[in-house]
C-alpha cells in the first residue's frame, strides 16, 4: 500500500521547516555527517531546537538578518579580545622583563599571529572540546589576537625612562606599587594602541568564523561566494568594513579620554 498524497498536518508541517536553514546551520550539519558518517544524527541535529540554534524563519526580513549578524559578530570579537586583555596584558608585564622567558612569550605568540587564521582554525577543529563551533572561533580569535597586546604592553614598560624607575624606588614604593602605579599609567597608550589593533584583526577575521558555522558577518559572505552573488557578499563585507572603523574611531575616542595629555604629546 502507498498513499499518493499527504496528510493536511503533514502538508503543514513541512510549510514550517520552509527556509530554516540557514548557511551556519547546513555547515555544521554537514561537518557532522562528514565526521561521523551516520547521516540520521545529522538529520536529527536539524529538528533539534537547542538553546544556541540560528535557524531562521522564513519571513525574515534582512534589517533582522543584519541584527543576528551583528550580534553574533560582536559577541565573537568582543569575548575573544576580553580573553586577549586578560592573558596578554599580564604576559606582556612579564615579557617586558626581557630574558629567556620573556623572549619566549613574544615567539609564542608571534608564532599564533603568522598561523594563517583559516589554518589555525583548522588546527583548533580536531581537537577535544572544540570542534565544529562558536568556541572553536573564539578560541582562535583570541589566539591572533594576543601579539599586539602583549608586544605593546612589553615595549610600554621597557621604554619607561630609567630616570622615573630610579625615582620610583627611591619614593619607597613596592614593585607593585610602582607597577600599578607609575609603571602601568606610563604605558597606558602603547596598551591602548596594541588593544585597538587587535581588536580591529578580531572584526576583520571573525568573518571567517561562518567556515565553522559560528556565524557573523561571514555568513552572509560565504553564501555569496557559494552562489556567485555579489548582493549577498556586500551584506556582510560592507557592515564588516564600517564595524571595524566604528571600533577604530572608538579607541581613538577613547585615547583622548582615558590617556593623560602629557601621555599623548
Amino acid at each position: 500500500l502507498f498513499r499518493t498524497s499527504l496528510r493536511d498536518d503533514a502538508i503543514a508541517a513541512l510549510h514550517g521547516l520552509a527556509g530554516t536553514l540557514d548557511e551556519a546551520r547546513m555547515v555544521r550539519l554537514n561537518a557532522e555527517a562528514e565526521r561521523t558518517k551516520n547521516y540520521t544524527k545529522a538529520a536529527n541535529l536539524y529538528f533539534q531546537n537547542t538553546a544556541g540554534s540560528t535557524i531562521l524563519t522564513g519571513d525574515e526580513s534582512f534589517w533582522q538578518k543584519l541584527a543576528r549578524w551583528t550580534l553574533r559578530h560582536l559577541e565573537l570579537a568582543g569575548f575573544s579580545l576580553l580573553l586577549s586583555i586578560v592573558t596578554g596584558i599580564p604576559l606582556g608585564i612579564f615579557a617586558s622583563r626581557g630574558g629567556a622567558t620573556g623572549n619566549m612569550i613574544l615567539g609564542f605568540a608571534g608564532v599564533m599571529q603568522t598561523v594563517p587564521s583559516l589554518a589555525l582554525l583548522a588546527l583548533l577543529v580536531p581537537l577535544p572540546f572544540f570542534g565544529i563551533s562558536v568556541r572553536t572561533a573564539i578560541a582562535a580569535l583570541f589566539l591572533y589576537g594576543l601579539l599586539p597586546i602583549v608586544r605593546n604592553t612589553a615595549s610600554g614598560l621597557q621604554d619607561i625612562p630609567r630616570s622615573l624607575r630610579e625615582s620610583a624606588i627611591a619614593l619607597g614604593l613596592t614593585p607593585a606599587a610602582r607597577l600599578w602605579r607609575i609603571y602601568l599609567p606610563m604605558a597606558s597608550r602603547s596598551i591602548l594602541s596594541g588593544i585597538k589593533t587587535s581588536a580591529v584583526i578580531n572584526i576583520g577575521t571573525a568573518t571567517l568564523a561562518a567556515l565553522i558555522g559560528a556565524g557573523g558577518y561571514g555568513e552572509p559572505i560565504l553564501s555569496g561566494l557559494n552562489l556567485n552573488d555579489h548582493v549577498t557578499i556586500l551584506e556582510g563585507a560592507v557592515p564588516a568594513a564600517l564595524l571595524a572603523l566604528i571600533v577604530q574611531w572608538s579607541f581613538d575616542l577613547l585615547d583622548r579620554i582615558l590617556i593623560p595629555k602629557g601621555l599623548r604629546l
